[in-house]
């Protein structure tokens, strides 16, 4: 008892903050920082003209933006006092916490339904998208699954088959919602922590097979999948009603051209693209900054998704394998959404309800990304010390 008082200490407190601030990867953070007040910048200039007409307020959503952030970088900054093992012990529990709002969502009166969908619990000043919460979760509950069984994951099928299925599992509830697009980064980000965990590539072929059979089923099966999969192949076949959406995205990625129009100078976001400040804003940002902002954003994303396997990767050489799963995770996750809801915005796949990490409008996606980040960043302290120091900081929570 009164060691752990004294790790609570102010002067304890102070110092581990510095030790934080010291073995940090601050060009990880800063790069992180730019996309965050790119986001919070985009989400002001999108929304302006809907915020205006819905609430009166030109600068409401930006101010619903802003207060998630200030959420989001207390809970962080908390997030990166707390040692991975602390993390990698409440595992399972996580794991049932995020099937128990997968399954609330479902329950009627509970989930909040929008545009068809019920992905939403009320929670008085905002609602919560489970479908975010619930992947960082189950991340979580698979780094350590894979620190425990790591040799009988390459070698039994059995062992490989358990988490495919925690992830079916999770995948079918977020079907019910329904919300393919979560299921499928869900889907894709276990499947690929497996394979860098050495399990090998033909288990992934038999398992591939499968997934793409049930997932053309379900698109055959459900006519608003079907009216997206054709309206993606051709939006101008019918650019006034299921191509309307992407026909705009289109439209204002073009008027970009090389260098944009310049902040607050889009036109698309008048009205004339849906939900140009959440799933479209990239689309938004194409048009203001052009080409050039364009490849520049995507750089940033890249970097991030480039740091973190470096990450992974250093930390299964130097006997933190929890920490190198988890950053293989996040780098994938974060990569694989940040990559559909470019392409989707672009054209190149089919429209999908998927946020751009860290910029599109959203408590829940805002929050559990930064928390995410927060954890990315936590490893890569862990692994700073590890190399210096088998010493843990003085007032971290144990």
């Amino acid at each position: 008892m009164t060691t752990a008082i004294a790790e609570m200490r102010p002067g304890r407190r102070s110092r581990a903050g510095l030790a934080l601030w010291a073995n940090i990867d601050r060009r990880l953070l800063a790069v992180m920082a730019v996309i965050a007040v790119l986001g919070l910048v985009m989400v002001m200039s999108a929304s302006v003209s809907l915020a205006e007409r819905q609430t009166g307020d030109a600068f409401h959503y930006f101010k619903r933006q802003l207060l998630f952030f200030g959420i989001g970088v207390a809970l962080a900054a908390a997030v990166l006092h707390v040692r991975l093992e602390n993390w990698q012990r409440i595992s399972m529990p996580l794991l049932i916490i995020a099937y128990l709002l997968l399954g609330l969502v479902l329950v009627p009166g509970i989930g909040r339904e929008v545009n068809g969908a019920v992905r939403w619990i009320p929670l008085g000043v905002f609602n919560l998208q489970v479908s975010e919460v619930a992947k960082l979760l189950i991340l979580l509950y698979l780094a350590d699954y894979l620190v425990r069984r790591e040799e009988a994951v390459r070698s039994r099928m059995l062992a490989f088959l358990l988490p495919m299925g925690c992830i079916a599992f999770a995948g079918l509830l977020l079907l019910l919602e329904p919300d393919f697009g979560a299921a499928v980064v869900l889907a894709a980000t276990g499947m690929g922590m497996l394979f860098l965990s050495g399990v090998p590539l033909w288990r992934f072929a038999l398992l591939g097979g499968l997934v793409a059979a049930v997932g053309s089923l379900l698109i055959v099966a459900s006519p608003y999948r079907w009216m997206r999969l054709t309206t993606f192949i051709d939006p101008w076949q019918d650019p006034f009603a299921s191509g309307f959406q992407l026909t705009q995205s289109l439209i204002a990625i073009g008027r970009g051209e090389w260098l944009g129009v310049g902040l607050g100078g889009s036109v698309q976001k008048l009205f004339y693209l849906p939900e140009a400040h959440t799933d479209f804003l990239f689309a938004v940002f194409a048009e203001e900054f052009g080409l050039v902002g364009v490849v520049g954003l995507i750089g940033l994303y890249g970097y991030v998704v480039l740091r973190a396997f470096m990450i992974g990767s250093r930390c299964l050489r130097n006997g933190l394998p929890f920490g190198g799963y988890l950053a293989y995770g996040i780098g994938l996750w974060f990569g694989l959404q940040s990559f559909v809801n470019i392409g989707v915005n672009m054209g190149l796949l089919p429209t999908k309800g998927l946020t751009l990490p860290l910029m599109s409008y959203g408590g829940s996606s805002l929050i559990t990304t930064l928390l995410a980040l927060a954890l990315l960043l936590r490893t890569s302290v862990e692994l700073q010390l590890t190399t210096v120091s088998a010493q843990p900081l003085p007032g971290e929570y144990r």
